[in-house]
């Protein structure tokens, strides 16, 4: 079984406050570390009243403070709202402070709304096209001091922060092969162009200093408890999320609904089988099955899996379901976090 990983939108449950959810986020990584999972990552978004992890760096400081051995990183940070300097200052910070377990995943998107996103101060359209020469620069200042470079990142210049491009497009895939760099695609709410993604970035692949070959994540939402009709509602949360979101009404992380989905007008239950193609629902008996199917479909280096769980508790049981039934087995024979034809730079995975 390939290494599988946690992303975590810190969920903010209705009736629950943000203390609550960054609790939950630093219990789920301390479990998630005990069962096996690889890397534990933070997205970025701003003005979404379910998640809070809008100060990304600052909660990963805090998960990795309350870790020993997971990979913890940004999954991922939106460049666009930010100058690259003070990112690499940022990340410097964290790998200084937690040698080998910090990653860092770019993205174009403002990860807000176009109000929200004036409001950081940031023009994000002419900030998105500008996405590719922000990687280059903030990979330059992760890179060894010379001479001529003015501009310097303390902390950052010469620590081995790995930088990954996420995406759900072709433009992350070319980008991303271009730059020798790993591909994290976000198959978990955008699942329209992965394979063609997949095939993009894997073709165009060019070897760096980063990485030799080609290495792709993949987002997955996968909801597992201990009967198929549970596993049913817990997802639909998850479904209330998507139907609040395109309706323009963005709300805390709903409780489950019963039947919910096969109740929704069919424009709304056309959209969902879009956005969620890629969303794995089931018992303990089959998760395994589903996760393992999807993984020889796409040939994809490693996994991560969100599960946006109205109950901490079940949430929890969730990733167990998954640990035990997929990681217990690896732990036993191989170290799960290494794929066995990965060959990596000190920048690897």
């Amino acid at each position: 079984m390939i290494p599988l990983s946690v992303l975590d939108l810190a969920p903010i449950s209705a009736g629950s406050d943000t203390g609550d959810a960054l609790r939950h986020s630093l219990d789920l990584a301390q479990h998630a570390e005990e069962w096996g999972f690889h890397r534990y990552w933070l997205a970025e978004h701003h003005g979404m009243p379910g998640i809070a992890s809008a100060a990304t760096a600052v909660l990963i400081a805090h998960i990795a403070a309350g870790t020993s051995t997971l990979r913890v990183g940004a999954g991922g940070i939106m460049l666009p709202n930010h100058s690259p300097l003070i990112i690499a200052e940022q990340f410097g910070t964290l790998e200084a402070l937690h040698p080998g377990r910090i990653d860092l995943g770019v993205g174009r998107a403002p990860g807000t709304d176009p109000a929200t996103s004036r409001a950081l101060r940031r023009n994000s359209s002419a900030q998105a096209e500008r996405f590719p020469e922000d990687v280059t620069e903030l990979l330059r200042y992760f890179a060894v001091n010379t001479p001529s470079q003015q501009v310097r990142a303390i902390p950052g210049e010469g620590l081995h922060v790995p930088v990954w491009i996420l995406g759900s497009s072709l433009f992350g895939a070319q980008l991303a092969a271009q730059l020798g760099l790993p591909y994290a695609f976000a198959s978990h709410f955008a699942p329209g162009q992965l394979m063609a993604a997949i095939q993009v970035y894997r073709e165009q692949f060019k070897p760096s200093a980063a990485l030799a070959e080609p290495y792709v994540m993949l987002g997955i939402g996968v909801f597992a408890a201990d009967s198929e009709a549970e596993a049913e509602l817990l997802a639909s949360s998850w479904q209330q999320v998507f139907v609040n979101l395109f309706s323009g009404t963005p709300r805390q992380l709903p409780p489950p609904i019963a039947h919910y989905r096969s109740e929704l007008p069919a424009m709304q239950q056309a959209m969902l089988n879009d956005v969620l193609a890629c969303t794995l629902v089931g018992s303990a008996d089959n998760i395994a099955q589903k996760i393992n199917e999807f993984a020889a479909m796409t040939g994809a280096d490693e996994l991560m899996i969100t599960s946006q769980i109205y109950d901490h508790r079940a949430r929890l049981h969730s990733y167990q379901i998954v640990a035990d039934t997929l990681l217990a087995k690896n732990n036993s024979t191989a170290s799960p976090c290494i794929p066995a034809t990965a060959t990596h730079t000190s920048l690897s995975p």
